[in-house]
Formats: C-alpha cells, structure tokens, sequence
C-alpha cells in the first residue's frame, strides 16, 4: 500500500506492507528518478537476494 504525504514541504511517497506498519519506508521525487533509472538492478538484486 502506499500514500502520499509531504516532508519538510516536499511531496513523498510513503509505501507500507501493511496499514499497520511501523517503519514505513518513503522518499522524494529526486529518489523516485533515481530508482526508476535503476530498477532493473534493483529487481535483481531483490530475485538473486531473496530468501
């Protein structure tokens, strides 16, 4: 699940595992680019890593 909020005044993104959780993990727009230009690694990285 995932909800948008603002931090310091800049948009975020928030992305849960649940509604119930603790440590919710969330980031801005500069993130978001620099994930979305890399997020074939990061599927690797989380198929070769996953356990």
């Amino acid at each position: 699940m995932f909800e948008f909020s603002e931090f310091k005044g800049n948009k975020v993104i928030v992305l849960k595992r649940d509604e119930n959780d603790k440590y919710p993990f969330s980031f801005g727009v500069a993130k978001a680019k620099l994930i979305l230009q890399h997020i074939e690694d990061i599927k690797k990285f989380a198929e070769d890593n996953a356990g």
